[in-house]
């Protein structure tokens, strides 16, 4: 295994997941194939335990020699205010940097003498620090993990040194329209709320945070309650948590004067925001509504819903025979590049949307086709949509936990959200219990007669008026 240290930005993007086919899984050679139903009853059980301080514990237990081990946070730009608006993505360039007890070059050396990989990221309520490595070196992998988190050195020198990175790092994001697009998005349909803020920050914030803003954000926010230590591969969780206590019972669970940081809520607004370039050669847009939160009962009618809606790409092979309608429309009447269905949830609203790119030429018959998708959904959706639907759901949901890795990050974020991880089997039998009226239901309570949220990168200049988009959220009936 190759060792590395590096850094995973945030992106919105990485909720825009492409569905995969295959429903069948295999095992080894030589042994008999097994149903998608029988697979799900052989996922190993997620143990959680808490310690003392309300910091959580949570493994699954997979048998691997190898092992993913991280600390996930409920901590990002959503708890920062203007002033200290990329924080959080400041102190993630920080993190590998040096601790207390490891310089710079004593840690990446410990990385390296394991064959490790060592590697951070921060969203809009969520910070994550792990590490995948050898299931025998999960000791040592929790102690550079609680080092980094508790005992990050924050020497000026470096902070200096990032800051320069940082810098960089904002005009190179310039660059990733997708990003760009959605984050304008984020801005124009929570504005003048926290979740407006990108994850990222500004680059006059960058410039000027101080070693003690990073101070009071850490010691604002790192606190045992809103930690979870996830761990999925070959870890014992007695093991597990024996660690825990070893190297995290000192994380503080009290807050100053007892003043526990309480979200505020985030209004929608149905509203546009056009960055119109002419010199761009392709358009990037995105349009959605206010969606469901995380815990809400209507997550899983949505996500079938944007599944029923599918996702294309030019690459993709099929043409006319895929299965989406609106992909079908794109490929005969050439409208656009490609296009996403997206649902990011956040712990009390969410965007649910889509977003395409274009030419210039054809961003008004598909913004069109995109909203008649929506309106399809809330009014004729078919049995035969919601049976592929499902089936492209539970292919997606499978395919997207292929690892260690993607399994640890599952488990610490459902812990998060829902105080357990939601096993596959039953978001299996929740996906199986959606029926066309529910999707119908569900769909026009979020998305009939809506005013939406529009961002527009690009040459824009044929993107309807916001008047004719709002105006085409609902259908006259006769």
């Amino acid at each position: 295994m190759a060792a590395s240290v590096c850094r995973v930005g945030s992106t919105v993007g990485r909720a825009l997941a492409k569905t995969r086919s295959p429903i069948l899984l295999s095992l080894r050679r030589g042994q008999a194939s097994v149903s998608y139903a029988q697979s799900l009853l052989g996922v190993p059980e997620t143990r959680l335990t808490a310690l003392d301080n309300g910091l959580r514990v949570a493994s699954e237990e997979t048998g691997h020699a190898t092992c993913t081990v991280g600390l996930w946070i409920s901590a990002g730009s959503r708890y920062e205010s203007e002033k200290n608006n990329g924080a959080g993505f400041f102190l993630e360039h920080l993190a590998f940097k040096g601790t207390k007890k490891h310089p710079q070059t004593a840690l990446e050396q410990q990385v390296e003498s394991m064959g490790a990989h060592l590697s951070a990221y921060t969203s809009r309520e969520h910070t994550a620090y792990y590490m995948k490595t050898l299931a025998k070196d999960l000791p040592k992998a929790v102690e550079l993990l609680a080092e980094v988190v508790q005992s990050c050195s924050l020497n000026e020198a470096e902070i200096e040194q990032q800051r320069a990175v940082v810098l960089n790092e904002l005009e190179e994001v310039e660059g990733n329209l997708q990003e760009v697009c959605l984050d304008l998005l984020h801005a124009t349909a929570f504005q003048g709320t926290p979740l407006a803020q990108s994850v990222l920050g500004p680059p006059s914030n960058a410039r000027n945070l101080t070693r003690q803003d990073l101070v009071d954000y850490i010691n604002s926010h790192y606190k045992a309650p809103r930690m979870v230590l996830s761990a999925a591969g070959g870890v014992k969780h007695e093991e597990l948590v024996s660690l825990a206590k070893d190297h995290f019972s000192g994380v503080s669970f009290q807050y100053e004067g007892d003043a526990v940081p309480v979200l505020s809520p985030c209004r929608f607004t149905g509203s546009e925001i056009r960055v119109r370039d002419d010199a761009l050669p392709l358009a990037h847009i995105a349009i959605a509504v206010e969606g469901a939160s995380a815990a809400s009962p209507d997550i899983v009618p949505l996500m079938l819903a944007n599944s029923i809606v599918g996702s294309y790409d030019l690459t993709y092979g099929g043409g006319k025979h895929l299965s989406s309608r609106l992909a079908r429309l794109a490929v005969e009447e050439n409208l656009c590049h490609s296009f996403q269905t997206f649902h990011c949830s956040y712990s009390d609203t969410g965007l649910l949307g889509i977003y395409f790119v274009s030419d210039k030429h054809h961003i008004d018959d598909m913004m069109h086709l995109a909203q008649n998708a929506w309106m399809n959904l809330c009014t004729t959706v078919t049995e035969s949509d919601v049976a592929r639907g499902k089936n492209a759901l539970k292919a997606s949901l499978v395919g997207q936990l292929n690892g260690t890795t993607p399994i640890s990050d599952d488990i610490g974020r459902h812990i998060l959200n829902y105080g357990r991880r939601i096993p596959l089997a039953e978001w299996d039998a929740r996906i199986d219990a959606v029926t066309p009226k529910m999707v119908r239901d569900v769909c026009s309570k979020y998305i009939y007669d809506k005013c939406p949220a529009v961002a527009a990168v690009g040459p824009v200049e044929q993107l309807p008026d916001y008047n004719r988009m709002r105006s085409a959220m609902y259908w006259l009936r006769f």
